[in-house]
């Protein structure tokens, strides 16, 4: 069993966090591969977090990546016999958009932005994490919505957006476990029953 996952970044590029995402994962079966939605590669540092927010949105947004990884994707497809998408905040919202793909299984972690493309109906099985509060919007309101969707698990927990990243602000140590742990049962319902199964509800 060959299995490919790619990881699509926060808008702060790919920092450490995210490599360290790519080591959790990697082993004799699983190649995993980051994912650069910057053309010259770059990586903001935290406290440039506005004008990394305001390159992604002016210099990428949310439609012009989509054909680049959708082939990178497919492609994919053609060489591993498992292809597994995971994306972080905007990374999170993209990979969204790109689960009506044949993939094996999509994970989205606080995209907040999902909320804006609810007309996609995942065909692959999608895990949703949702963190407890957001600033911007009713986070229980789009899990409400969420759970309507046969292919969507969600999964909510303790903290804010960031929780994951032991660098950000927002750090929860006891979230940041219980995801990692959440996503790789995920992948390995996917393994074990032929990334043909839904996650557990």
């Amino acid at each position: 069993m060959k299995r490919k996952i790619f990881i699509l970044h926060e808008i702060y590029g790919i920092n450490d966090f995210i490599k360290m995402q790519a080591e959790a994962y990697r082993n004799a079966n699983t190649t995993v591969e980051c994912i650069s939605l910057y053309s010259d590669n770059r990586v903001f540092p935290y406290e440039q977090e506005q004008e990394a927010y305001e390159y992604f949105i002016n210099k990428v947004g949310f439609d012009s990546p989509l054909e680049k990884l959708t082939k990178i994707l497919l492609e994919a497809r053609t060489h591993y016999d498992e292809v597994l998408l995971i994306g972080f905040s905007v990374g999170a919202t993209l990979a969204w958009r790109l689960s009506t793909l044949p993939l094996q299984g999509i994970v989205c972690v606080y995209g907040s932005r999902i909320r804006q493309y609810l007309d996609v109906i995942p065909s692959c099985p999608t895990l949703v994490i949702l963190p407890g509060h957001e600033k911007s919007f009713n986070v229980h309101e789009l899990k409400e919505t969420l759970v309507t969707f046969p292919s969507v698990h969600t999964r909510q927990y303790l903290g804010q957006h960031g929780f994951m990243d032991f660098n950000n602000a927002n750090y929860c140590n006891e979230s940041y476990l219980q995801v990692q742990a959440e996503i790789s049962q995920f992948f390995e319902i996917k393994r074990s029953q032929g990334g043909q199964s839904n996650a557990p509800k």
